[in-house]
């Protein structure tokens, strides 16, 4: 049966990229955005494949879960979700405020969140599920958090929740045998409408890692996090 991948912030950007490429992989694929009429736009341009849009704006818990349940009535169980949605709010950490750090959190972790408590409880019953939550460099410890405030910390916190939840995954591992696995990726500095017009990799390229770590079929890590296919220390 044909493994069904959901995308978040699927049409442009890098998530348009790990689309195409699961598409290419031979997944059954649901491109969740904001507006469906973007993912419509985004669609034409996207030759053969099982692809599916969702819309899914990730502002609100109730519209997540909403979405998220209407699109498993109607394609079925999600195998492998890919929390790639995220936003960049470049705030100096003296001018941000509550408001603007919390829609900052809403995207980048709870919206997450959310979805891993979707999906994850029914990828361990069934025994397999692959989760890639998207981050950064600038939420790597290791690299003194180096990016803008809200954005760095946001992205510090998707880390935290992906160790987390990859000890339940372990945890679990302790009362069955399971494919499953929870892991987090940079995709560098990537030329998109976040990234800008300097960034030296192209939306392809930013995608590799998500879709290895998608697509494994042996020694899949699990808690980890990578950059350029190789793990990098938290």
């Amino acid at each position: 049966m044909t493994k069904s991948v959901l995308v978040t912030g699927g049409n442009r950007g890098v998530g348009l990229e790990i689309v195409k490429g699961m598409l290419s992989e031979g997944y059954k694929v649901l491109m969740a955005c904001r507006d469906e009429d973007a993912g419509e736009e985004a669609k034409k341009d996207i030759v053969g494949g099982d692809l599916h849009v969702i819309e899914m704006p990730l502002d609100n818990e109730s519209a997540i879960v909403d979405a998220f349940t209407r699109a498993e009535a109607v394609f079925g169980p999600i195998d492998i979700l890919i929390n790639n949605a995220g936003v960049l709010d470049d705030t100096s950490w003296d001018e941000v405020t509550s408001e603007s750090f919390n829609a900052s959190m809403q995207v980048n972790v709870y919206a997450p969140l959310t979805l891993i408590q979707q999906t994850l409880p029914k990828m361990i019953e069934r025994g397999f599920g692959r989760i890639i939550n998207v981050s950064s460099s600038y939420g790597s410890f290791n690299e003194s958090l180096a990016g803008p405030f809200s954005y760095a910390i946001s992205k510090a916190a998707v880390n935290a929740l992906t160790v987390k939840m990859a000890s339940v995954v372990e945890k679990a591992k302790e009362e069955k045998e399971l494919d499953v696995s929870v892991n987090s990726m940079t995709p560098g500095w990537v030329h998109t409408r976040m990234g800008g017009k300097n960034a030296p990799k192209t939306p392809e390229e930013g995608a590799d890692t998500a879709i290895w770590l998608a697509t494994m079929e042996s020694d899949v890590p699990n808690g980890k996090f990578f950059k350029e296919r190789k793990e990098i220390a938290w």
